[in-house]
């Protein structure tokens, strides 16, 4: 099992912090914005075959913003999604 990311630790130790996210984050993926940009990467992976296969990838937009398959781990973790660069 990996280890827990820094934000993952302050989280798991400030159950209050982590209740506040939660609520915000409820709020800001309900909004009719994120459900339809959901449901059109959803019928993409559906139709390129990858929904709910296990295979390990998304689509992700490119920079002339096609949609691509790409490993999930590869598109999530560009441009320092999750708060941090992995590559400069």
């Amino acid at each position: 099992m990996a280890a827990k990311s820094r934000s993952a630790r302050y989280y798991a130790s400030n159950p209050k912090a982590r209740a506040k996210k939660k609520k915000y984050d409820t709020a800001y993926h309900s909004t009719p914005e994120r459900r339809k940009y959901r449901s059109k990467l959803n019928k993409a992976n559906r139709k390129a075959g990858t929904y709910g296969n296990g295979d390990g990838k998304d689509m992700s937009h490119t920079k002339k913003g096609k949609l691509v398959k790409e490993s999930a781990s590869k598109n999530r973790a560009r441009n320092g999604a999750g708060g941090r660069a992995k590559r400069k």
